[in-house]
């Protein structure tokens, strides 16, 4: 690592925990004492040759509050990683849950309900379960996961799994101008985004629709779209499994199109008195049906917020696993460094927490959902979904295990 390089990460740990300081919503820092952790994370940046333990320990200053919401985004890589399978905590172990096929992970024999013992020497579990997959895929990526596996059938073995490392430009030209297509292929890569991201829904005869959100990054007229579909229903089912949650807005959107009465989020505690989170009702336009939520291990921030309002206002049933317990008030920091030559970088910060109408955060407790119902490891290997189609039979609808498991195909995203 250049003396350069050195003074950029100890910039960012200046910039980033300076911001901390003043924004983050506990001043008391959960009682760390803050200025000394930060101290601890310069000197061990001082002694680094290696610019990713550098951003690491910047990392490691921001982990020390434990907050789901607050963390270091390290400037982008010139290469991405692939590590082509992707996992899941259900109930208390993690399995494999997606292969891409023709990667090295299909070539090794990695297959959905293989139970994860062990990635790196380190067994998963719900507490450390997201900062395995920050610290493997956005901190400091590897070119091989040393993986400790279990089959359905019993059978441990331990595999390599060399990841698909695709080069990118060190330097990206927004100018959009003397031919530079940087620009534009970053356009094409949001717009096709945002289609793997889209709402899809489906109809299971005549009284019921199933609705699948992978995020909460959706404007009103979206979300205004599926409410009008819906309501030529007899009854709804919003998958939120998978869904990392999003804009407080589209949570609002959501919510007034279900309630026929305003609906408190939340009391956002904070350094300063703040006004609570609302949701108004739409009017007449709204779906009055019967309403299922499906949530799990993955479904975090605005989509278990969604889960436990219903829960609390009585309006429908939560199914699926307990949710991930990662819910605080956060807006995202974007910095820079250089003129000419820019280096991009940012952090979250937790602002607020949110205090919901039994008096309970959600942060680190999550949703426990009224039914609990997991997918067996044979399920998940033979590509099967028993959950929805036990939400679907609840409501009198007919729909196998193999049709659910057919409903919303995983879109992989572009390499």
């Amino acid at each position: 690592m250049s003396s350069l390089n050195r003074d950029r990460a100890l910039e960012m740990l200046d910039v980033v925990s300076k911001d901390v300081r003043k924004h983050y919503y506990d001043p008391e820092f959960h009682g760390i004492n803050w200025d000394a952790r930060v101290a601890e994370a310069r000197n061990r940046i001082k002694a680094q040759t290696n610019l990713g333990m550098a951003f690491a320990y910047v990392a490691w200053a921001l982990d020390g509050l434990d907050d789901s919401h607050t963390f270091f985004l390290p400037p982008q890589r010139p290469v991405r990683h692939t590590y082509g399978f992707e996992t899941a905590m259900v109930g208390d172990r993690c399995y494999v849950t997606r292969v891409r096929p023709g990667t090295d992970a299909e070539a090794k024999g990695l297959k959905p309900g293989d139970e994860v013992l062990a990635i790196e020497g380190h067994a998963p579990n719900r507490e450390i379960m997201w900062k395995m997959d920050y610290r493997f895929r956005v901190l400091r990526p590897q070119p091989e996961l040393r993986v400790a596996l279990r089959n359905p059938a019993g059978q441990q073995r331990e595999v390599v799994v060399t990841a698909k490392i695709v080069e990118l430009s060190p330097i990206t030209d927004l100018t959009a101008a003397n031919g530079a297509t940087d620009f534009w292929n970053l356009v094409r890569e949001s717009e096709t985004e945002e289609q793997r991201m889209r709402i899809r829904s489906y109809s299971v005869g005549d009284d019921l629709l199933v609705a699948k959100l992978p995020r909460f990054f959706f404007d009103q007229a979206e979300v205004d779209g599926l409410i009008d579909k819906a309501r030529k229903y007899q009854a709804l089912i919003l998958d939120l499994r998978d869904n990392p949650g999003g804009a407080i807005d589209t949570l609002k959107y959501l919510l007034g199109g279900l309630f026929d009465h305003e609906v408190k989020i939340g009391d956002r505690k904070g350094r300063k008195e703040l006004k609570p989170e609302v949701a108004k009702p739409r009017g007449r336009n709204l779906f009055a049906g019967k309403l299922i939520v499906l949530v799990d291990s993955q479904s975090a921030s605005a989509s278990e917020l969604f889960a436990r309002i219903v829960q609390l206002e009585k309006r429908g049933v939560v199914i699926g696993d307990r949710s991930s317990g990662s819910v605080m008030e956060a807006k995202h920091y974007d910095y820079h460094l250089g003129t000419d030559t820019v280096v991009f970088f940012g952090a979250s910060i937790t602002e607020s927490d949110l205090i919901m109408a039994d008096g309970k955060s959600l942060e680190h407790n999550g949703v426990t959902p009224d039914e609990l119902r997991l997918p067996p490891a044979a399920d998940l290997a033979a590509g099967r979904d028993p959950v929805l189609a036990y939400a679907a039979a609840s409501l009198g609808a007919k729909l196998t295990p193999e049709d659910a498991g057919k409903m919303f195909p995983f879109e992989w995203p572009k390499e």
